[in-house]
């Protein structure tokens, strides 16, 4: 079947086991790739002070770049309570809980939420946009938290163009992992949208001149930028 159109799946993954799966999965390189690649676009930002990372999950990519930004306060925000417990007990698990604080927090969320949370040097986001029905609450939420001249990195799922294709990056990507965590990154890829449907995003945003989108892998692309303009009131 072609995937002209994407196929939401849940927002939440609520299943316990589900969760657990996600979690003890084995997503080193990935999730890694995300720390490494904003390193290497914008190296500055290791003396940030303060990083959000949006859809958080269980913390992983979290924890990376609290480890990679020794100086920088870090928040995780997720909507999911059974990926925040995991999360804690990941950030607990590996001593970084003077540092990093996971709050839950669903999107789109209230103007009042967000401005509780602060201003962050740095906006940081892995597969969250897949999973929202509403794309332009993740960037008006990147524009109200980001100071002026954050950087922001956002890296997501490209949708494929049809069910093969889909097929072909599974058994590529996850041939080694559970049916649960296959049937996950299916659906993920279903749910995700085209690099040229993010660029309209950006542009309904008005972040089209400061963010610019890079496919970067066959299945992933990456926001990234320095927004330089006021946030929003």
């Amino acid at each position: 079947m072609r995937l002209d159109e994407r196929v939401p799946e849940p927002e939440l993954m609520e299943e316990p086991a589900q969760a657990r799966a996600y979690s003890e999965a084995d997503f080193a390189e990935a999730h890694q790739g995300v720390v490494d690649g904003l390193l290497q676009r914008h190296p500055h930002v290791v003396g940030a002070k303060r990083v959000v990372d949006l859809g958080c999950g269980p913390a992983d990519v979290t924890a990376r770049v609290a480890r990679a930004l020794p100086a920088a306060e870090v928040v995780g925000v997720d909507a999911g309570a059974r990926m925040l417990a995991l999360g804690r007990e990941r950030i607990d698990r590996l001593g970084l809980a003077d540092r990093v604080r996971l709050v839950a927090l669903r999107l789109p969320a209230a103007p009042a939420a967000l401005a509780e949370l602060g201003r962050f040097d740095v906006v940081v986001s892995n597969s969250l946009l897949h999973h929202l029905a509403e794309p332009a609450a993740l960037w008006r939420t990147v524009q109200q938290l980001a100071a002026p001249g954050a950087v922001v990195h956002v890296v997501d799922l490209l949708r494929p163009v049809d069910d093969d294709a889909v097929d072909e990056l599974v058994a590529t990507h996850a041939a080694g992992e559970s049916v649960v965590l296959q049937d996950d990154f299916r659906a993920s890829l279903r749910a995700a949208y085209r690099p040229e449907e993010v660029r309209r995003q950006l542009v309904d945003a008005g972040l089209d001149e400061e963010l610019e989108l890079v496919v970067v892998a066959d299945r992933h692309m990456v926001v990234t930028g320095v927004l330089h303009h006021r946030p929003p009131a």
